[in-house]
Formats: C-alpha cells, sequence, structure tokens
C-alpha cells in the first residue's frame, strides 16, 4: 500500500462514530482541543508527525461507510485547518506512520498526533436538536447544514417539527391538499425527493432524522385542505376582555383536530402512513401538546358531547386511542410531548401510554417534570425550556403588545419572552438532565435535545441560534460537564469551544462568537477569578 495508512474496520467505526471531525492540538492548558471531550484519553509524550499524501482509509463495502470514507480522507488531506493557538508540539522524525489506532490531524502539511490513544462512549444515547420548519421555512440546503454541523458534534438526532398551525410544507402523496393548501407556497414545500435527500444525508453523517406531525393541537393550517375536521379555525386567538385561560390557542393562530369527526382519522392516519414510509427512523413524534380549551368548547358537536357529562381529557383519549395503536402497528416508537400525560387541564391516564411504546419529552418545569415522568415509569427526552430552548430571549412577536409601552426606566420583565432570559452557552452547558434522580430512575433518561422554535427564526439566523449553544449541550450528553474530581469544567471548556466555533466558521457554519480573540490569545486573562499568579 506504499505510504497509505490502513486502518483496522473497528478504529474506522471509532472514527465514524466518535469523532465526526479532526481536532487539533491546543497550546493551552488543556492538551487537545478537542469537543466533545472524550471520555479517557492518554497522550504520554505529546509528538506529531507528518500525514502521507497517499493516506487511505479502507472500510468493508458499505455505501454510508464508503462516503464517510470518502468524505474523511478529503477533510484529513485538503482541509488545512490552522488553529487560532499555534500547538507548542515538536514534529518527530519518523516517516508517516503505517496503522493507527485514532489520530488527530491538522495543519498544512497535515500532521498527526503521535501515540494517542481514547477510549470514547457516550453518556446518553439520544443527543438532538429540534427544528421548527412551520412557522419560517428553511431550505434543505439549510437542512443539509445544520446536520453536517451536528455530526461535528456527534449530535445523533435532528428532530424535524415539520407542520404546525401556521403553515403544512409537507407533500404527502395520500393527501396532497394538505400541503398544496396549507404551505406558504409552491416554493416552500418539501417534496418526498426533498425527504429522501435529508434522510440519506443523515445516514452519511450519523444523524437520524425524527419527523414530527403535531397533532391534535396545533393544526390550524390542516383547515385549508380540510375545514370540517378543525375547530375554532380563522378566529383571533385572543377575544378581547378574556384572561390567559380562556384564550382561543396559546398563540396565533387557531385550530384544533375535531376528535369527534371520523373524517379526522382517516386524514390523520393517511399523513401517518405516508410520514412513515418517508422516514425509516423508529421513532415517530405525535406531538399531543397544548391542547386549549376554548377551541374545541367552540364548537357545537363538542359542545353536545361536553354537555353529555363528557370531558376535554376525554376527547384527548378519544384522539389518542385512535391514533397510537396505528402508529404502533407501523413498527414505530412513538414520542409525545409531556403534555399528554402532565397538563393539568387536558390530559390522559397512564393506563393509555404503554410504557413500551412511548416516549415523553419534557420542556416545562425543569428537572421537577423530568423527575415526574421517570417515577411514573417512562422513558424521557429532556428539553427544559429553562436551559434548552434556543429561541428564548428575543422579545415578543405579538405586534400589539402594549407591555413596550412603558416610559424609559420601567421594568419590563423578561420583555414579554415567555421563557426569558437568553440561555447561554454556559447555562446550557452547566445543566445536568438527571439532576435529583435516583439511579434507576436517570437510566430511564435517554438524553437531551436543544430546540429552536422559529416563531423569531429562519435561515439567516439559524447558525448563530444554534451554535455554539448546542455544543454545550453535546459534550454534556456525551462525557458530561464534570472533570475527574466531579468540579464542573466549564472554565477549561472555553478554550477548547472558542477553537470548534472557528473551526465551525471555516467549514461554511455561521456560528457566533463566545468571546473576543484576545481572550483566546492570551489564556485565563479573561477569567473571573485569577486562576494563576501574576509574575
Amino acid at each position: 500500500m506504499g505510504n497509505g495508512i490502513r486502518i483496522p474496520f473497528s478504529f474506522l467505526l471509532i472514527l465514524v462514530l466518535f469523532f465526526h471531525s479532526t481536532p487539533q492540538i491546543s497550546a493551552t492548558g488543556y492538551p487537545i482541543n478537542v469537543w466533545p471531550k472524550p471520555t479517557t484519553f492518554s497522550w504520554p509524550e505529546p509528538r506529531i508527525t507528518l500525514l502521507s499524501p497517499n493516506f487511505t482509509i479502507f472500510s468493508p463495502s458499505n455505501p454510508y461507510l464508503n462516503q464517510v470514507a470518502k468524505r474523511y480522507r478529503n477533510q484529513f488531506i485538503n482541509e488545512h485547518y490552522h488553529p487560532l493557538v499555534d500547538p507548542p508540539v515538536n514534529l518527530t522524525g519518523l516517516p508517516p506512520l503505517r496503522s493507527l489506532d485514532i489520530k488527530l490531524i491538522y495543519g498544512n502539511p497535515p500532521r498527526l498526533a503521535c501515540e494517542l490513544y481514547i477510549h470514547d462512549e457516550p453518556l446518553f444515547p439520544y443527543r438532538g436538536v429540534m427544528l421548527d420548519t412551520s412557522r419560517n421555512f428553511y431550505g434543505v440546503t439549510d437542512l443539509l447544514r445544520l446536520i453536517k454541523a451536528m455530526s461535528m458534534y456527534k449530535l445523533n438526532v435532528l428532530h424535524w417539527h415539520i407542520t404546525d398551525s401556521h403553515s403544512f410544507p409537507l407533500v404527502l402523496p395520500s393527501e396532497p391538499e394538505l400541503a398544496k393548501k396549507g404551505a406558504y407556497g409552491e416554493e416552500m414545500m418539501y417534496t418526498p425527493e426533498d425527504i429522501t435527500k435529508v434522510v440519506e444525508f443523515g445516514m452519511e453523517h450519523g444523524v437520524r432524522i425524527m419527523p414530527e406531525i403535531d397533532r391534535p393541537g396545533h393544526t390550524a393550517s390542516w383547515a385549508e385542505a380540510y375545514p370540517d375536521i378543525v375547530t375554532c379555525t380563522n378566529m383571533f386567538w385572543w377575544p378581547a376582555g378574556a384572561d390567559l385561560f380562556n384564550r382561543l390557542a396559546h398563540e396565533p393562530a387557531t385550530g384544533q383536530l375535531n376528535p369527534l369527526t371520523m373524517n379526522t382519522y382517516k386524514v390523520v392516519k393517511n399523513v401517518i402512513k405516508d410520514v412513515v414510509s418517508m422516514f425509516p427512523d423508529s421513532f415517530y413524534h405525535g406531538g399531543a401538546d397544548e391542547i386549549t380549551p376554548n377551541c374545541w368548547k367552540s364548537n357545537k358537536t363538542i359542545q353536545y358531547f361536553l354537555a353529555k357529562n363528557g370531558t376535554l381529557s376525554q376527547l384527548l383519549e378519544m384522539f389518542v386511542n385512535s391514533t397510537l395503536p396505528y402508529i404502533i402497528n407501523q413498527n414505530r416508537t412513538v414520542v409525545y410531548w409531556e403534555d399528554v400525560l402532565l397538563d393539568p387541564n387536558v390530559s390522559v391516564a397512564a393506563s393509555v401510554l404503554p410504557q413500551k411504546n412511548v416516549i415523553l419529552k419534557t420542556w416545562n418545569n425543569g428537572p421537577n417534570n423530568t423527575k415526574k415522568l421517570v417515577e411514573a415509569g417512562y422513558r424521557v427526552i429532556v428539553s427544559s425550556a429553562e436551559f434548552y430552548y434556543l429561541d428564548c430571549g428575543h422579545g415578543g412577536w405579538a405586534g400589539n403588545d402594549s407591555r413596550y409601552n412603558q416610559p424609559p426606566g420601567t421594568n419590563l420583565g423578561n420583555g414579554s419572552s415567555w421563557c426569558a432570559p437568553f440561555k447561554t452557552w454556559q447555562t446550557i452547558y452547566n445543566y445536568d438532565i438527571t439532576y435529583g434522580l435516583h439511579i434507576e430512575e436517570a437510566k430511564l433518561v435517554l438524553g437531551g435535545e436543544v430546540v429552536l422554535w422559529s416563531k423569531q427564526a429562519d435561515p439567516a439566523v439559524m447558525d448563530p441560534r444554534i451554535w455554539p449553544r448546542a455544543s454545550a449541550m453535546a459534550e454534556t450528553l456525551w462525557s458530561g460537564n464534570r472533570d475527574s474530581t466531579g468540579m464542573k469544567r466549564y472554565a477549561e471548556a472555553t478554550d477548547r469551544l472558542n477553537e470548534w466555533r472557528n473551526r465551525m466558521v471555516t467549514r461554511g457554519i455561521g456560528a457566533e462568537p463566545i468571546q473576543p480573540l484576545w481572550c483566546i490569545r492570551n489564556p485565563g486573562m479573561c477569567n473571573t477569578i485569577q486562576p494563576f499568579k501574576l509574575s
């Protein structure tokens, strides 16, 4: 094989599944600026050697492995990333290596770290990003860029919140009218070919694509095609004089599927069938959040049902009982938002949600709701708004919000952003998603997911809204946020995250900076507590 380097298949799998990029050697206190930090590593004598221009990766014949091997080989040879701080590591006189375990590669000409050994595995199997493409539309190229960035940090699930009350951009063969009438326009739709492209790109980058079609709430966009199955459509969401509880929706626009209309289930099952055929992932997100009582109460058929001693929770139970078994029969595990079990006004009994087939996603009340769900025996994905909502802190989006019309000096509180303040990368990094759980309870936590709702986001701001804050969660879910002594390691993490943010930018990801360059080139000088004595 000449000067090529042959990587055994086991090591290639480590490279594919664990690294997803080529970190560089650092000149600062922590010897290797890799993110996420590996579980364990050893580099007793820091040295480097050159990478042969004939470097080759061999792998079994598999279309996804072949693509990964080709991509990384080209990246190793051609990227020529230059670290923000030059590594003070000596170049050996050795010829290019013929075999290796795992090598860190950087520079021009490419250099490899010698005698570096890493054992790595994730703390949590589920490490995700949720993107909402209903409020504002994102093109396929935006989704591919997001997947590419996710793969750099070993994030492995894109939760695609495709539809909502605002638009229905997904073209479905069995129900084409939903997108035809519910999308923002012909140029703002996802065709089956688009879905295939996104799913395949995800497979090539180690990222699963979990689809979410939210219902029975958040379905105003369905009414454009099927007005008979949606209640309280085209109504103003907050009637004059109504209090918070008596709104018709949690936000504009209004509309919820009617569980008492038989055509509802015909349409929903067609949607499920098509989505399952498009997305091969074993998880199917069924929504089931934020049922607004007055939207259902406005419907005459439902009014009659309630007058006969029926309840809104019975309506939701009817809907779940009619749709959950159908999804399970499609060989899918169903993910619901926590509301389906925990909402104080409209929810179902645990007996309706079999633990074997249902995973619950928590977003309210921080670790308290996580505790409630695992105590009930459910597997949980954590997306606590207090820590993981990336859209928070940008103000409200109602056009006539009188809370802004205040004299100078007035305390505007959270600025009309319900989940303010802005969630900094430090806030995200320091959150322990199993906080307060016993060992057995913690085993039910599959992982976590940062969330970008698109009420005030679109492709123009997607990258800086997500990155590098999502990177902070990525490390905590991979190897934790504490050092070997149990201390939080956010201080030393800063230098590594600075370096990786810069690497993202060189790869076309518009991640926002977390510090001035001066701080990066003067290690320790931007800390709040001086870590060393000045001479």
